[in-house]
């Protein structure tokens, strides 16, 4: 009988009463292993031989008790929800969250663009950008010393006032609306190739700022002779106010294409006469020829300087900052370390280009204000040339003592004439 009923549990046996629905989904639930009974509409006692239902993959497992309920309900394929309105509008969370993600977004460039200082020693310009001042003849801008453009004694060098200078004068231009797509070249100087160049540099250093120090640049232009233009600048300690470095240039037009000097042409003329400040140059000029020197006046020569591809700009010259570290090898170390350069005055000849060799050389002037015997400030005469002999620049430098006081007199924006 024990084996009877566990065979029936593994092979089923058709019920007699015909009825398939009954023996399939009995009123009793199934036993583990054992046969139950039930009755049948004669009354007579039937053996169920097909109470445990089949195992079934991720149901009951097979010997467990489970209702005929539970049966049925698997049995049923289960229907979607019904289509309404509500289950049918978009998912209103994550159409919330983009519209806040934006709304953020334009909130944190609206600060950037309106932000204003919160304490009065802070910068009136804080990222750079320059504007015009003035009755919009003059253009300011800030710089921020960074610590890759100071020197050994912890003060920036005469290159990265001079890259300053170069940057505001750029910006000037294109804040005024008067860049072409040249460097630094007008609309109308564009379409005759013709572009900038310097003839003439004058700077007075009368404090070197530091590391951290942020310097407020202003700088304009005036007209030079017929066919020149004067560009002055005044470097400010953008905290104090105090003078830092005053410089005065003279530019000229050239032919990018001939490589010869131009007039201004009228139209030229039209664009950058509005622009121009009426007044004084913020340096006296010094008048003093500069002297030429060789290799039997020159008491230091520096030879096989060439340019590197990084030293040219965009006019496929040399830039005009290279040549006064070039200047500059030549110097002795002993007024390099001991002195600080105080002025510099600078006319360029020529234009230097990529497969340049170049030599520099410096004289100790005999009429000046000092001597290399002298503990006070001391000038040197200076020439940079091709190796073939051409002339280059030439150039004077003046030094002083470092922690001296500051050399000369405040310089301060010119008025504008009536």
């Amino acid at each position: 009988m024990v084996a009877a009923a566990a065979a029936s549990s593994f092979f089923p046996v058709p019920s007699p009463s015909g009825d398939a629905k009954a023996s399939k989904f009995g009123s009793v639930s199934a036993s583990l292993g054992g046969i139950k009974t039930k009755s049948a509409s004669s009354g007579a006692l039937q053996v169920n031989t097909n109470a445990q239902a089949p195992p079934k993959i991720n149901g009951p497992p097979v010997g467990l008790t489970a209702s005929v309920e539970t049966l049925k309900n698997e049995d049923v394929v289960s229907s979607p929800a019904p289509r309404t309105f509500i289950n049918q509008l978009p998912d209103w969370s994550m159409l919330l969250a983009a519209i806040t993600t934006m709304f953020l977004a334009a909130e944190k460039q609206w600060m950037m663009l309106d932000w204003k200082p919160k304490r009065p020693d802070m910068l009136i310009d804080p990222f750079g950008i320059g504007r015009i001042v003035q009755d919009g003849l003059v253009f300011r801008q800030n710089f921020s010393i960074r610590s890759y453009e100071i020197g050994a004694d912890r003060t920036a060098s005469i290159e990265t006032l001079m890259n300053h200078l170069q940057e505001t004068a750029l910006n000037h231009v294109k804040t005024a609306g008067l860049l072409g797509d040249g460097f630094g070249a007008t609309p109308e100087m564009s379409k005759r190739n013709l572009i900038w160049v310097v003839t003439r540099m004058q700077i007075l250093v009368d404090r070197y700022p530091t590391w951290g120090d942020v310097v407020q640049v202003d700088t304009w232009v005036s007209a030079s002779g017929k066919n020149g233009m004067r560009r002055d600048w005044l470097l400010r300690d953008a905290k104090t106010g105090e003078t830092l470095t005053r410089a005065s240039s003279v530019w000229v037009m050239m032919n990018k294409v001939t490589r010869r000097l131009s007039k201004i042409p009228e139209e030229v003329r039209g664009e950058i006469e509005p622009h121009f400040l009426t007044s004084d140059p913020v340096v006296n000029e010094d008048s003093r020829k500069l002297p030429k020197i060789d290799d039997n006046t020159a008491d230091y020569i520096c030879e096989s300087l060439t340019p590197r591809w990084n030293d040219l700009d965009v006019n496929q010259h040399v830039n005009n900052v290279k040549y006064i570290g070039w200047i500059l090898e030549s110097a002795p170390p002993p007024i390099m370390e001991s002195h600080e350069l105080a002025a510099i005055t600078l006319e360029y000849r020529r234009e230097c280009g990529r497969d340049s060799v170049l030599q520099s050389l410096t004289a100790v002037s005999d009429t000046g204000i000092g001597n290399l015997g002298s503990p006070g400030e001391v000038e040197f005469q200076h020439l940079l040339r091709f190796e073939e002999g051409a002339e280059i620049v030439r150039g004077r430098t003046e030094w002083r003592p470092k922690h001296a006081d500051n050399f000369g007199i405040m310089g301060q924006i010119p008025a504008v004439s009536a």
